[in-house]
């Protein structure tokens, strides 16, 4: 006699049903025709909308009352929609760059989905099955795709890596170098909170191309050498702090003990190595890094990490792993936590 399968619980149908991937696609129709920046707080009629975002009136009718029932939106008579204030999140110029992030994940990134049985399968990233490409290569192919990730990935998303850092003291640090440093965002706000130190910004050139007007924009140009070039390849020398952040869960173990080889490679026996990434809390109990560890791992082969896998990368790259502050989990949001070490 074959035993019965219990049913699920009307919980695990909520979260299913309520958090199936047309939640987030709803999300992307908001963000990619840009609704909250035609929208405010007085009612538009859904024909006026659909004309200023080139979409089918009934179609657009349809995403917009589940956007209000989701409270991203403020339903009136009229078939009339107004935007709220939490819905003001996806507004352009919104602090958090949400509305990009959004778009950045549901477009190219969540069609490699479609194949994620070919990632559960090989351990390979199911974007490179699904595009022909691996994703960095994808993005330089495609301009537009490559923007976006650069709007993602740009000032204000930098929020909770600057937050990280902000608890970390600096004290008796002169030179740093941000590894992977962008346009030099992260490197500006430490300088700002420490006026004697100088630093490097080193990344592709690509990526450092707006470095130079972005470090002028916020006053520490003339602290700061923008130098490009692959991690890679090398890293710059004799500084007394490395900060990597937002950069190895982007990799597989093997490619960051490259990376961290290089890094080590240039540091001199008293520099420290400063990580920002998530950090998976050990125990039950989901956790927002839970998730975006699936997600690096189907669109780039990478991973969020717990600290003891953590340490035991640092360890195997040479370095004693000194603490993990793990950052205050405050709404469902990836957070950072801060990863120290130094050179064993």
């Amino acid at each position: 006699m074959s035993a019965v399968t219990p049913a699920p619980t009307p919980d695990l149908m909520q979260l299913y049903h309520m958090g199936g991937p047309w939640v987030g696609q709803t999300f992307y129709v908001a963000a990619q025709l840009g609704i909250a920046d035609h929208l405010g707080q007085e009612p538009v009629q859904v024909a006026d909308l659909a004309a200023r975002t080139d979409a089918n009136e009934e179609a657009l009718y349809r995403f917009c009352r589940v956007l209000a029932s989701m409270g991203v939106l403020e339903a009136h008579d009229g078939r009339r929609f107004s935007l709220t204030e939490a819905g003001a999140i996806l507004r352009s110029d919104a602090p958090g760059g949400f509305r990009y992030g959004v778009m950045l994940q549901s477009g190219a990134c969540f069609r490699a989905w479609t194949e994620v049985m070919h990632t559960v399968r090989t351990g390979e990233p199911a974007f490179d099955r699904v595009h022909g490409a691996a994703y960095y290569d994808f993005l330089e192919a495609n301009p537009a795709e490559n923007e976006l990730f650069n709007r993602a990935m740009g000032v204000t998303s930098l929020a909770p890596a600057i937050a990280a850092l902000d608890r970390y003291d600096f004290t008796g640090l002169g030179h740093v170098v941000d590894v992977g440093g962008g346009g030099g965002t992260l490197l500006a706000a430490v300088l700002r909170r420490n006026p004697g130190m100088t630093g490097v910004v080193q990344d592709l050139a690509a990526v450092t191309a707006e470095a130079p007007a972005h470090l002028a924009a916020e006053g520490v140009q003339d602290r700061v050498e923008v130098v490009s070039g692959s991690f890679f390849d090398a890293v710059v020398p004799g500084a007394d702090a490395y900060v990597l952040s937002r950069v190895l869960h982007n990799w597989s173990d093997e490619d960051c003990l490259r990376i961290l080889g290089r890094v080590r490679e240039a540091m001199p026996a008293h520099a420290r190595l400063i990580v920002i990434d998530s950090v998976i809390p050990e125990g039950g109990g989901l956790h927002p890094s839970m998730l975006a560890d699936l997600f690096m791992m189907v669109i780039l082969g990478g991973k969020e990490r717990t600290e003891g896998d953590w340490r035991q990368l640092l360890d195997e790259a040479g370095f004693r792993m000194t603490r993990a502050v793990q950052a205050e989990n405050t709404g469902g949001t990836l957070v950072h936590a801060l990863v120290e070490a130094v050179p064993r």
